[in-house]
C-alpha cells in the first residue's frame, strides 16, 4: 500500500450525505457529497429533505433514499481519484434523534450483500417502515407529556436521561410509533439512529447505537449507564420491555474502537481494502464538538439560522432547559448543549428596522450600532440597563410563544425591572445579540469556573469559538466576548461546511490509532491539529469591569424570561 492509512467520516443530515477522506495528520485528502434535494427530489417526493405530513406534524425522509445516497457518495468520491484502498478507519454522524425500523430480514440481508448488485436492490425489503422520522418532527406533543411526568416531574426526566421530553427525541417517536402504528412496531426487528444506522450498512450488520447518541432518546439512563427500566415500561408496556430491549441492543461504553471490518461488499464493488475497520457512528452535535480538539470549558457558539452553544464539561448538572449528552470519545465528560430556534433570523428581522446601508454589507449600520451603543445602553451613572426578548418564531429555551419584549432595570444591581415601550431599532440592534448571549450565560453559569492558571478570574469558558453565518461578523464577536467572556480570547473556526464530516474522519482516526483506552481523543488529535489553519483570534473575549456589568443583570434577565412565561402560559 503506497502512501499512509487514511480515514473516511460521513455525516447523514437532513439534506445532504457528506462524506470526507482525511490522512494521519489531519489532511483532508478528498471529499464528496450527494443533496437530497438536487439528486432526489423528483424520485423521492422531497423538499429540503424531507416529506411532510402537516395535518399531524410529522416530517420524515425515505430511508431508501439514504440507502441509494451511500452508493452515490462513494462512486463520487471514487471518480474524484480518491484512493479507498488506503482507508483504515470509517465513522461519521447522522441528524441526531432520527430512527430507523428495521424487519426480520435485515441482518442476513446486511450479511450477504453483493458487489454486483446496489444496496438499494439488496436492502428495500429490510425495513419496516419506508420512513425515518426526522429531527423536525413535532407529531409527539402527547408523548412528551407522559415522559414528562412519568418519573415525577420535567426535572427528574432531565436527571436521569439528561434532557427533558423532546418531539424529536427518540423516546417519544417510538412510543408514538406503537400506538399510531402498531403493525410497523410488531414488524421491527431492531430500531437504529440515523448514525447506526449508516454505520450498519458498511460493517454488514445491525450495528449498535453509540454511547452519545443515545443520550439523545430520553431513554438512556446516564449516571446508570444503562437503558432506564422505567421508561422502557412507558414506551413498551411492562410485558413489552423484553421485546424493546431486543429492539434497541446493547450499547458498547467506549466511542473507540472498532465494530468490526467492513462488509466484503465495498470491497469488491469499490476497491475498499480488507482490512477497514468500523469505529462507532455518534450524532451530529457530538460531531460538531470532535471537529476541533475542544478542551473542557472551551465553548462553540453556533450562529446560523437558529444558534447552539455546546461546551465540553466534567460537570453533569441537567436541567429541562437544556441538554446533557454522553461526550462521544471521553468517559466521565459531557456535552453540554443549548438550542435556539431564534438566532440569525431574529438578528436580521431587527438590521432590516435600521436605514439600508449605501454599500453592499448589509450588516454594515446594524453593526455600526452595535459597536457605538454601549453595555447594556448604559450611557451614564443612573442610566437604566435595557433588557429584551426578540422571537420572531416561538422558543424552545425559554418556551414561549412568538413576540417582543422589552425591559429596564438597575444597571446596579438588576433592581426595578419594569416593562417599557419601544426604544427604536437603534438600541434593539446591540439589545438583541445581548440578549442571545445572556441566554447562553444563564444557562451554563453554573459550569464554568476561573482558569486554573488565573484563579483571580470570575467564572467563564475559557476560550469561545464562533461558527457559522454569524461568527463572520465582528459587532457579534465584541458582543459574544463582552457578555460571556472568554478568558483565552474568542476565536472563529472555519473547518468549510464539513464539521460533522471531519468529526467523523477524526473519530475513525482517534478509535483505530489510540496506542491504547486511556489516549484520550483530545491528546491524541490536539497534537496533530494544525490551529492556525483553522481558527483566527476575532476578539479579546474578557474584558475586566465589562464582564461584570452583565453580571449584575443576569438576575433581572432571568426574572424577566420568568414574568413572560408566566403570563404566556396563563
Amino acid at each position: 500500500m503506497s502512501g499512509g492509512p487514511l480515514y473516511l467520516g460521513f455525516d447523514l443530515s437532513t439534506q445532504q450525505l457528506k462524506a470526507i477522506v482525511i490522512a494521519s495528520d489531519l489532511k483532508v485528502i478528498s471529499e464528496a457529497k450527494v443533496d437530497f434535494d438536487a439528486d432526489y427530489a423528483t424520485k423521492y417526493k422531497i423538499t429540503k429533505g424531507v416529506q411532510t405530513n402537516e395535518d399531524e406534524g410529522e416530517v420524515y425522509q425515505p430511508v431508501a433514499m439514504w440507502v441509494e445516497a451511500v452508493d452515490l457518495v462513494l462512486t463520487r468520491l471514487k471518480e474524484k481519484g480518491c484512493p479507498v484502498e488506503r482507508i483504515r478507519g470509517i465513522s461519521g454522524s447522522g441528524q441526531q434523534h432520527s430512527s430507523v425500523y428495521w424487519n426480520e430480514h435485515a441482518e442476513s440481508a446486511l450479511k450477504k450483500l453483493e458487489g454486483g448488485k446496489t444496496l438499494l436492490d439488496q436492502l428495500s425489503h429490510v425495513f419496516a417502515y419506508d420512513f425515518a422520522p426526522n429531527w423536525q418532527d413535532h407529531s409527539t406533543q402527547t408523548e412528551c407529556d407522559h415522559f414528562d411526568a412519568h418519573l415525577g416531574s420535567k426535572q427528574k426526566l432531565a436527571d436521569a436521561t439528561g434532557s427533558a421530553a423532546h418531539h424529536r427525541f427518540t423516546g417519544t417517536q417510538i412510543l408514538r410509533m406503537r400506538r399510531r402504528r402498531p403493525e410497523v412496531y410488531s414488524k421491527t426487528a431492531r430500531i437504529s439512529l440515523a448514525s447506526s444506522f449508516l454505520a450498519s450498512l458498511f460493517l454488514g450488520a445491525i450495528a449498535p447505537i453509540d454511547i452519545s447518541d443515545v443520550t439523545g432518546m430520553n431513554l438512556w439512563d446516564i449516571a446508570g449507564e444503562k437503558w432506564n427500566e422505567t421508561l422502557l415500561e412507558l414506551t413498551a408496556t411492562k410485558e413489552g420491555v423484553p421485546e424493546l430491549r431486543k429492539k434497541l441492543g446493547d450499547v458498547p461504553l467506549d466511542g473507540g474502537g472498532s465494530l468490526g471490518g467492513i462488509s466484503s461488499y465495498f470491497v469488491q464493488r469499490y476497491g475498499f481494502s480488507p482490512e477497514c475497520q468500523v469505529a462507532p457512528f455518534t450524532g451530529d452535535n457530538p460531531a460538531t464538538i470532535l471537529s476541533l480538539p475542544l478542551r473542557p470549558l472551551d465553548a462553540i457558539v453556533s450562529l446560523g439560522t437558529s444558534s447552539t452553544f455546546l461546551m465540553n464539561t466534567p460537570s453533569y448538572k441537567p436541567d429541562p432547559s437544556y441538554h446533557f449528552m454522553n461526550h462521544p470519545t471521553t468517559k466521565g465528560h459531557f456535552m453540554f448543549m443549548l438550542c435556539y430556534k431564534n438566532g440569525g433570523l431574529a438578528r436580521e428581522k431587527v438590521r432590516d428596522k435600521l436605514p439600508k446601508p449605501s454599500g453592499s454589507d448589509a450588516w454594515e449600520n446594524f453593526n455600526k450600532q452595535v459597536l457605538e451603543t454601549p453595555p447594556l445602553d448604559v450611557r451614564k451613572e443612573g442610566d437604566k440597563a435595557k433588557l429584551g426578548l426578540y422571537f420572531p418564531m416561538p422558543e424552545i429555551v425559554p418556551n414561549i410563544k412568538a413576540g417582543t419584549w422589552r425591559y429596564t432595570c438597575s444597571a446596579a444591581d438588576g433592581s426595578g425591572l419594569a416593562e417599557t415601550g419601544d426604544w427604536g431599532p437603534d438600541a434593539d440592534a446591540r439589545v438583541i445579540v445581548e440578549s442571545q448571549a445572556l441566554s447562553m450565560r444563564l444557562r451554563s453559569q453554573k459550569l464554568v469556573s476561573s482558569p486554573n492558571d488565573r484563579l483571580h478570574l470570575p467564572a467563564q469558558p475559557r476560550r469561545i469559538y464562533l461558527v457559522g453565518g454569524g461568527s463572520l461578523n465582528p459587532a457579534i464577536a465584541r458582543v459574544v466576548g463582552d457578555v460571556l467572556g472568554g478568558a483565552d480570547g474568542v476565536y472563529k473556526l472555519d473547518v468549510g461546511g464539513n464539521a460533522c464530516a471531519l468529526g467523523g474522519a477524526y473519530k475513525a482516526l482517534w478509535a483505530l490509532e489510540r496506542r491504547d483506552a486511556d489516549e484520550s481523543f483530545d491528546d491524541l488529535i490536539g497534537q496533530r491539529w494544525r490551529e492556525e489553519e483553522a481558527i483566527q483570534k476575532v476578539d479579546d473575549g474578557f474584558r475586566d469591569g465589562v464582564f461584570q456589568r452583565y453580571g449584575k443583570v443576569l438576575g433581572a434577565f432571568e426574572e424577566m424570561e420568568r414574568r413572560i412565561l408566566e403570563v404566556a402560559h396563563n
